[in-house]
């Protein structure tokens, strides 16, 4: 019989039981605990983030900035934290910053808010199912007071339906303040359901989560509806900038937008970036967000066009960015150090970081699309030179 891990039933957060798993772990593996073992934070602080504590991951944390945002939300310079062990990343964003900062600035503007729970309802047949969709409708007002009952922050938006044999499909769209939100909905929509369910004969029954949320993995339904927040990330690079900084015209980078689209397409991929996942990560680490949510945040859209001027116009359509700036991992220790670095910590920042991100991307972009290329006169390639030079590579 395989020996258990210590937990203590009273409270499994003490120096003392945490010190307990510890030699469990040394005595059964044979290895030493010599730094996972080692942490500056009151482990108390940690119920409710991690069940059967022993010690931390430490991650090197780098800063990339300042970054220019000219958003409705996040205005001026923000120096970013990013956690990553990869290197040339930081270097990487860091230029695209300047690139940022020697135009003029990115845009930011968040288009639209919705965090969603997607309860899926089962009928006799497919005339009941349509039948309950309008009634749906007709009681959104009770069902919204029903869901809004359980929260003091959650609103419910709407609740769209997607009927198909004998079930209808929904999600239960609500905003969610300064919180990611996951937990939040799936209480308020579990009570809105258990009404729906005393109070619709021809309902067979439900279950809470259908799937049509595609929580944690991207869809076509959140590239056009959205998850989180929908933000989009726009700005305009003088050409002597571009030449100056990237090396590059407005006329490779423009090509490389079509390259990258025509790949997406063929491949069926969720984007037609370059790599929107590497900035968001490590970002996300940093600053206590679920980081299972990069599935999501990683889909997006990129469009970009020479302008009359000359000049290049870029833009990114993130619609399904989940960050929070209160609650779940925000409040620990080290992640909230890192939000307070870019001012984003607690109530009434969710949007200011979620600019601040969307710009983090699109100086990611920026930077490795144009190192990506080969100069044809020396035969050397920034992308695999920066690897060598900065990356373990070397």
């Amino acid at each position: 019989m395989s020996a258990k891990i210590p937990r203590s039933q009273e409270n499994d957060y003490t120096s003392e039981i945490i010190t307990e798993r510890q030699h469990f772990l040394e005595e059964k593996s044979g290895a030493s605990l010599n730094h996972t073992k080692q942490f500056s934070f009151d482990p108390e602080t940690m119920e409710g983030n991690c069940e059967q504590l022993f010690g931390v991951a430490q991650v090197p944390i780098g800063v990339a900035g300042p970054l220019l945002v000219n958003g409705e939300h996040a205005q001026g310079e923000f120096y970013v934290p990013m956690a990553t062990i990869e290197g040339t990343l930081i270097a990487s964003y860091n230029r695209g910053m300047r690139v940022i900062r020697e135009s003029g600035g990115v845009t930011t503007t968040v288009m639209s808010e919705a965090m969603q729970r997607a309860p899926v309802f089962f009928f006799k047949d497919a005339r009941d199912a349509r039948e309950f969709c309008h009634w749906l409708v007709d009681s959104i007002d009770v069902i919204r007071a029903q869901a809004e009952s359980t929260t003091s922050v959650g609103k419910l938006l709407e609740i769209e339906q997607y009927p198909v044999h004998n079930m209808v499909y929904t999600r239960f769209d609500y905003s969610t303040g300064d919180a990611a939100g996951q937990n939040m909905t799936g209480g308020a929509t579990f009570v809105a359901c258990e009404w729906i369910r005393a109070n619709y004969p021809k309902l067979r029954t439900y279950g809470l989560s259908g799937g049509m949320d595609t929580e944690k993995k991207t869809s076509f339904v959140n590239s056009l509806k959205g998850r989180g927040r929908k933000v989009t990330a726009e700005i305009t690079i003088p050409r002597q900038v571009l030449a100056d900084v990237l090396r590059t015209t407005p006329e490779n980078l423009r090509n490389s937008t079509g390259i990258n689209t025509l790949a997406a397409f063929l491949t069926g991929a969720s984007n037609n970036a370059a790599h929107p996942a590497n900035g968001l990560a490590a970002l996300y680490m940093a600053t206590g967000q679920d980081m299972a949510n990069i599935g999501e945040a990683n889909q997006c859209s990129v469009y970009s066009y020479v302008t009359k001027t000359g000049d290049l116009y870029y833009s990114i359509t993130l619609p399904a960015l989940i960050m929070a700036t209160y609650g779940g991992g925000t409040g620990l220790a080290t992640q909230r150090e890192c939000l307070e670095l870019m001012d984003c910590y607690g109530q009434d920042k969710a949007y200011k970081l979620i600019e601040i991100a969307a710009g983090l991307v699109v100086a990611g972009e920026l930077s490795l699309v144009s190192a990506a290329r080969t100069d044809k006169a020396t035969g050397t390639n920034e992308w695999v030179d920066a690897h060598e030079k900065l990356g373990r590579n070397r």
